[in-house]
């Protein structure tokens, strides 16, 4: 390569002037870098002292993703671990949730058995959101080099969240990568799919379950689901649910879950 080709690569590959480069100085320096960062991309001052100041790196973080396992179990293994101890919360829930599921499914073509199959499978249907304060655990992993640019984009939408007031600063918790809310949505797809179905004026999917419900139908929908087509494997709508998790083990065992509780009394 030519001096003048290695400088054109070299000049090439710096970073934005505003950018904060993953893992390089102390924390607090990355984090005030990303300030200005959100600042330039037009997130408001508030919404960023809110949302990051105080917020420290958190090593517990950075050791469960640098140990993440490979998922390995088999369909059997893991549908027969997680559907029998929901059945009956999930047919109670079918019922107690019946209008609401039933508005749902009219407004996005996503049956209620399908959406309430995700629900119990991410969170047992909202007891377990998670407690890991969501702005510290993407701050981490942002300024971990491992996966930085998801993160910080992901950073990025956690405080247009707090921005557009759909969930306050300290109320912001979940998994320790991030996801939110009682069906675990990353705060992208929150950006994108969470809907306000209780008309309350905010979209919250860690309080409201109407929220939560008809967020994950149009998540769903959004990715093509067919109204009134099948689920099983190689359909249309199988695909959609390998959307919500890449894991063909963990798609399966929604459609197993949904269609158990189709036929639940």
């Amino acid at each position: 390569m030519s001096a003048v080709v290695i400088g054109a690569v070299v000049t090439t590959s710096q970073p934005p002037a505003l950018a904060a480069p993953c893992g390089t100085g102390s924390f607090q320096t990355w984090l005030d870098d990303f300030k200005a960062e959100a600042a330039a991309k037009g997130i408001s001052q508030a919404a960023i002292a809110s949302g990051l100041n105080g917020v420290t790196l958190d090593q517990s973080v950075l050791a469960r993703d640098h140990s993440q396992k490979v998922f390995t179990q088999t369909f059997e293994e893991f549908s027969g671990r997680m559907v029998p101890p929901r059945m009956t919360r999930g047919a109670n829930m079918l019922k107690q949730y019946g209008s609401v599921l039933s508005r749902v499914e009219q407004t996005y073509g996503v049956p209620g058995e399908v959406v309430v199959a995700i629900w119990g499978l991410e969170t047992d249907f909202g007891v377990n959101i998670g407690k890991f304060p969501t702005l510290r655990s993407l701050a981490t992993l942002a300024y971990d080099c491992r996966r930085s640019d998801m993160f910080k984009a992901e950073l990025m939408d956690a405080l247009r969240i707090i921005e557009r007031g759909d969930i306050a600063p300290a109320d912001l918790r979940g998994a320790w990568a991030g996801e939110i809310g009682q069906t675990q949505f990353m705060p992208s797809s929150y950006i994108k799919y969470a809907v306000d179905f209780d008309n309350n004026g905010r979209r919250d999917l860690l309080r409201s379950p109407a929220d939560v419900l008809a967020s994950t139908a149009n998540f769903l929908k959004s990715y093509g689901w067919q109204a009134g087509k099948g689920w099983e494997p190689g359909s249309a709508n199988f695909k959609v649910l390998q959307e919500w998790n890449k894991s063909e083990v963990y798609a399966k065992t929604i459609g197993y879950f949904a269609t158990q509780l189709a036929k639940a009394p």
